[in-house]
């Protein structure tokens, strides 16, 4: 791998649950679960979606 500080990422909508997005972030400096409002397609709307193991 060309670096270990960027990881891949999926994000859940927290009203669906499904795993709509993938996305990526760096590890060193977003130690903790992201969060951020994307468009889900099964709600047909913007909901938040969180970091998912």
């Amino acid at each position: 791998m060309a670096s270990d500080k960027r990881i891949k990422v999926t994000l859940a909508c927290e009203v669906c649950k499904r795993r709509n997005y993938i996305t990526m972030k760096n590890k060193q400096n977003d130690r903790e679960r992201i969060e951020m409002k994307k468009y889900c397609r099964w709600d047909r709307s913007h909901t938040t979606h969180k970091e998912t193991r």
